[in-house]
């Protein structure tokens, strides 16, 4: 529960990153070591157009199918094990590692300053003495503190963005939801509420048979004292309505029970139902820097095939994850009784996490599509998919290629998260 000492914190930036992760790389080769990330655009960038993939020229050094996966089974999660034995057009295409993960200076700075100071709260569901640190456990000797690092993990203070859902059935059909999202940390807000972590206020825009609802929350920091804050706007009763709901196992609407509020992220929200363990770091197969997915010259009919993503479009690199389980703890209630998340070393993002029932059998597995925005210095993903195993459909979410570009670096005011607002943006 305790912080670093001081003799921790001396080897940020030495042996370890400013975040943390191990600099060298590892011992055979195909994971180099980290010499500061992507930390500059590319030639040929221009602002406000799709990223330039900087690797658009490597050629896979291997797939992963089920007729070899036993050869890579060591870096292969269950969840892909799952997938690639289920079914017989799933593929993992991989290329050469890059650890291309990279923050502001100031990013930096406020991690090595803070880790001296933060600290679990009592019980673990919450973090004491935090402010505004991205990375508030830099050496993490719990599962909860990796997990708040993936939770806190810098966003560029907040972010606008368009993300659309959609739920594929097994024949491969399906109808886009659309979102227009605002995400503030509090942090980044010149006026936050004691006790905020994130600001969050999203409203579905299409299609027409729900669009107008609205969800608002406003989430703790320390989770001990106060519970998550939401308020939903319901467009039939004209109505702002308190939302406890929005929390936990309770499912998203739109998603026809695909998704939980609590997998939005991967992860978000109270930890306080499961038991942590840090089972360790291991070597994995994992999706990274998938700039062709997020390409706005792709339609969504380009992306969503029966069963699974295109997975053409889905690059996948050897990479060092953190291994956490969280597993549901004695007279606690949820649909998941074990999840396994394995979060990246460089940019604390779960990239990947398996789902279990309470018969202990997988059940679901997630994989989130990350890419470094050298624009902003962020790995905010591009999109993440949940694959239910047993009912054949999956749900993917955060997809833009279709919509409006995302807008980071946003400024806000506590009046933008206001329920007064919620009940004007209704109007």
């Amino acid at each position: 529960m305790a912080a670093l000492d001081a003799t921790e914190i001396a080897r940020l930036g030495q042996d370890l990153t400013p975040v943390g992760a191990e600099k060298a790389g590892n011992a055979s080769g195909t994971i180099p070591a980290w010499d500061g990330g992507l930390h500059s655009p590319p030639a040929g960038y221009k602002p406000n157009e799709d990223y330039v993939d900087p690797y658009a020229s490597e050629k896979p050094l291997y797939t992963v199918t089920a007729a070899n996966m036993d050869q890579y089974k060591a870096e292969l999660t269950p969840g892909y094990q799952a997938m690639l034995q289920k079914y017989p057009t799933y593929k993992m295409q991989v290329f050469p590692s890059h650890r291309t993960a990279a923050l502001p200076q100031s990013e930096y700075d406020e991690i090595r300053k803070e880790a001296a100071s933060v600290s679990l709260a009592g019980n673990g569901n919450g973090m004491l003495n935090y402010q505004s640190t991205s990375v508030p456990f830099p050496i993490p000797k719990t599962g909860l503190e990796a997990v708040y690092n993936h939770v806190v993990r810098y966003r560029a203070g907040g972010y606008h963005y368009y993300p659309t859902e959609m739920v594929v059935q097994a024949n491969g059909k399906f109808t886009p939801v659309r979102r227009d999202v605002i995400a503030v940390m509090a942090s980044a807000m010149g006026n936050p509420e004691p006790n905020r972590l994130y600001y969050y206020l999203g409203k579905v825009t299409s299609p027409e048979s729900v669009a107008g609802s609205q969800n608002l929350v406003h989430e703790p920091i320390d989770q001990t004292t106060e519970s998550r804050l939401a308020w939903t706007y319901n467009p039939g009763q004209r109505r702002v309505l308190r939302a406890p709901e929005i929390s936990y196992d309770s499912p998203v609407a739109t998603s026809e029970g695909l998704r939980t509020n609590d997998m939005i992220d991967m992860f978000n929200g109270s930890p306080d139902r499961y038991d942590w363990k840090l089972v360790g770091k291991k070597e994995m197969l994992v999706p990274y820097n998938t700039y062709k997915l997020a390409s706005h010259s792709l339609k969504y009919t380009d992306i969503i095939q029966a069963d699974h993503l295109n997975q053409d479009l889905i690059r996948y690199e050897p990479h060092r994850v953190w291994v956490v389980e969280a597993t549901l703890k004695p007279g606690q209630r949820h649909i998941y009784a074990k999840r396994v998340f394995y979060i990246d070393e460089d940019s604390w993002a779960i990239l990947a996490a398996d789902l279990y029932d309470g018969r202990g059998e997988l059940w679901r597995m997630q994989e989130a599509h990350s890419l470094q925005r050298y624009d902003v210095l962020s790995s905010i993903h591009v999109s993440d998919v949940s694959y239910d195993l047993q009912a054949r459909r999956y749900i993917v979410s955060g997809l833009e290629n279709e919509e409006k570009r995302a807008q980071f670096g946003i400024k806000a005011n506590l009046k933008d998260f206001s329920t007064a607002a919620l009940r004007r943006s209704g109007r």
